[in-house]
């Protein structure tokens, strides 16, 4: 049996005999869209033409005499764009970032009342420049494009593994004595911070009155704490236990993340403050100045200078915006184009989701986006449906 076989059965055996439900019911965005039910995307300008830069060799250092990657995987000079792809089958980058991999979500009926958002992944092949199926239930891919941190598709799991992309093998399974939902490297992608779950955070139940668990507050949370492992060693330091509380201002699935400067650890909120940062202890500390006013459901955060930070969605009767904040006050300095900012290319580009003229804002495609420009380059097509529906696909990026 190829690998080909082992991943069609793993993903069969989650949804056999299941019609095909309502996906994409982005996590972090579950929290912000009860306040965007609220606005109305009015219109959008005209959508400019992709603009595809030709890939030329650079030197890369530090890669290694067995890197086998093509130069236009590894170049960062470049724009590598298919507008006619959704969700894509061939490599995007723009700049130093690349889309390593994206996935796609089924919300799988277990039985009257339970519910599992079930994640398929596709990652990058650097060979071959493709996407490829995957068989595991949670990926998250270190700067450099040559190594995944994997979870294995029964959530919440037992081990840790660490992918080799060039080889597409397992080599080291990094075992832990409490169940992890969720993986995260640092900015640097020396270390992982590995959320730890009592109990799958992807499985729902729906109460009285329609109301899902998916939703703050309507049942006992069930994340414990974080563990951060040593990515070249495979060393995992001591548990660190935080509590969830009661669970108000938390999402059945609240995964934690590093800081810019890969110090501290930070999780989202859904109520106010929006963020909270631990030490590696797991003790609560105060936010680091320039990431104290960031929105946590943003993606992109900080520039690479950390001079400016990405905000929230801010309407647009021509063209849709986004928020650009200074990272000390959390006021905003301008806004950019783009529906939801996604990642930062350099200190004045960013991808951004973004929709098409006249279409509702589920109707949307990775672009380019500039500050100061109204233009936009397209770097995939148009995911299809409507919130939840068929057609959904979820970004991962890292830098290439």
């Amino acid at each position: 049996m190829n690998v080909d076989d082992l991943v069609r059965d793993s993903f069969h055996e989650q949804v056999a005999d299941v019609a095909p439900p309502p996906v994409d019911f982005a996590d972090r965005v579950l929290a912000v869209r009860r306040r965007r039910r609220i606005r109305t995307i009015a219109s959008v300008a005209v959508a400019t033409a992709a603009a595809v830069a030709v890939a030329v060799a650079v030197p890369v250092l530090d890669t290694g005499k067995d890197d086998v990657r093509p130069a236009n995987v590894l170049n960062e000079n470049d724009i590598v764009a298919h507008p006619g792809q959704t969700p894509p089958r061939d490599l995007i980058a723009a700049g130093g970032v690349a889309l390593a991999a994206y996935y796609t979500t089924a919300n799988v009926k277990l039985s009257a009342t339970d519910h599992v958002d079930v994640r398929t992944y596709w990652l990058l092949d650097a060979r071959t420049r493709t996407y490829e199926k995957t068989k595991w239930s949670f990926v998250a891919v270190a700067p450099g494009l040559r190594t995944a941190a994997v979870l294995e598709r029964n959530l919440p799991a037992r081990r840790i593994g660490l992918l080799n992309l060039l080889t597409g093998k397992v080599e080291r399974w990094i075992p832990v004595d409490r169940t992890v939902g969720a993986v995260a490297f640092s900015p640097d992608g020396r270390k992982l911070v590995a959320t730890t779950y009592k109990k799958n955070p992807d499985l729902h139940v729906t109460l009285s009155g329609n109301r899902s668990s998916r939703w703050p507050n309507y049942q006992e949370p069930g994340r414990t704490g974080f563990y951060v492992v040593d990515v070249a060693s495979g060393t995992v330091a001591s548990w660190s236990e935080v509590s969830s509380g009661d669970g108000t201002g938390l999402n059945d699935r609240q995964d934690f993340g590093f800081s810019r400067d890969g110090t501290l650890i930070y999780t989202g909120f859904t109520t106010t403050p929006g963020q909270r940062f631990y030490d590696f202890r797991g003790k609560r500390v105060q936010a680091p100045a320039n990431e104290a006013h960031l929105p946590w459901y943003v993606d992109a955060r900080l520039s690479p200078d950390g001079r400016l930070a990405a905000g929230d969605f801010a309407g647009g009767k021509k063209t849709t915006a986004s928020e650009i904040l200074d990272p000390a006050t959390g006021k905003r300095i301008t806004t950019v184009r783009g529906q939801q900012l996604l990642s930062w290319i350099d200190n004045k580009r960013l991808i951004a989701w973004d929709i098409t003229p006249g279409s509702n804002e589920f109707h949307n495609r990775l672009v380019v986006v500039t500050l100061g420009s109204d233009k936009e380059v397209p770097l995939s097509g148009f995911r299809g449906g409507e919130d939840g529906a068929a057609g959904r696909w979820t970004p991962v990026f890292a830098g290439r």
